[in-house]
């Protein structure tokens, strides 16, 4: 997942780097009474902001969060996922220093990778006090989140961006998407037997799946996939935000390398944009939420082309419950 904006916000914080519905009214919402200027930001949500500081303009000398439209969907709360677009900048400096807009992928016409969060947890590329102030906001807002470096990032700050802690840095997130998943959630219904060639699952409740290789059988070549169980919900979209349920094992030995279920439960990431593997985008953009999908993912959709992998000669057995999307 080595895109440009987090090679950039890596570079401006010192933090580690490792997954709708439309605006409307144009009320503004501060929180906090502040001395001073707050940027002006022009421009539709979902496009690219242009945020405007008058020329030799005292910023505010409080931290500021304004809503700057109001979108018309579900108020976002803590525990929730959000697929958020954003970008910073230095107070009267206009050139962006990390953001989502503008970031190209070749995996799906008219979609760019944007950061995928859970409100509550640590986040790989927004600062905490940036991220919490999406919280009671509905989808669909743009929101300007104003501020010292020092009071939002705080000991996060990398010294070698050149940034002091009293600079005033200027965020702009939209909340392009949001959903409310619980961490212990599954697909439900009944399992199919698995087709000829094709792993056996055993998923017991609220644990990691079981996956058994089929003996004697050679890896196949191509992307192989199986929907399970059928779920009812909608399907999904390239540039969504997909939260899951997965386990992973090795075709060659059967081994799991990796669970959701060991990592706390549901998670998300970014769908059809290149964010994960190719042979996740290839299968899962189209299924319906409330699926559960047996993949077989060879090395060249795997982790092939990452040859410093653990994984990048082994074909890759998942089960995945699709359980929602922002």
């Amino acid at each position: 997942m080595n895109y440009n904006t987090k090679r950039r916000i890596a570079a401006l914080f010192a933090v580690p780097v490792l997954l709708l519905t439309a605006a409307c009214g144009s009320d503004s919402e501060k929180d906090g009474a502040s001395d001073g200027t707050v940027a002006e930001v022009k421009g539709k949500f979902g496009a690219q902001p242009d945020v405007v500081v008058p020329k030799d303009a005292k910023a505010a000398d409080k931290t500021v969060i304004e809503t700057v439209t109001e979108g018309s969907g579900a108020t976002v709360k803590k525990g929730d996922f959000v697929r958020l677009d954003w970008t910073v900048e230095k107070w009267q400096d206009d050139k962006p220093l990390g953001g989502t807009w503008g970031q190209q992928t070749p995996a799906a016409k008219g979609v760019h990778p944007q950061s995928v969060e859970r409100l509550g947890q640590p986040s790989q590329q927004l600062p905490e006090k940036v991220l919490n102030a999406v919280e009671g906001k509905k989808a669909g807002s743009r929101i300007l989140v104003q501020g010292t470096a020092g009071e939002l990032v705080g000991e996060s700050l990398n010294p070698q961006s050149g940034l002091k802690a009293t600079d005033t840095l200027v965020w702009v997130v939209d909340v392009a998407g949001a959903a409310t998943v619980d961490s212990k959630a599954e697909a439900k219904g009944a399992q199919a037997a698995p087709e000829a060639g094709m792993p056996e699952v055993k998923a017991p409740s609220q644990a990691a799946a079981t996956i058994t290789i089929p003996k004697g059988q050679k890896a196949p070549t191509e992307l192989k996939q199986q929907v399970l169980i059928k779920g009812t919900g909608p399907k999904v979209e390239a540039g969504q935000g997909l939260v899951a349920q997965y386990t992973g094992v090795k075709w060659e030995d059967g081994k799991k390398f990796d669970s959701s279920w060991d990592h706390g439960g549901a998670t998300a990431f970014q769908i059809g944009t290149g964010s994960v593997i190719q042979g996740w985008d290839k299968a899962l953009v189209g299924k319906n939420v409330g699926d559960r999908v047996l993949l077989v993912i060879p090395p060249a959709l795997g982790y092939g082309a990452n040859p410093s992998s653990e994984l990048a000669k082994n074909t890759l057995v998942f089960s995945v419950d699709i359980l929602g999307v922002a």
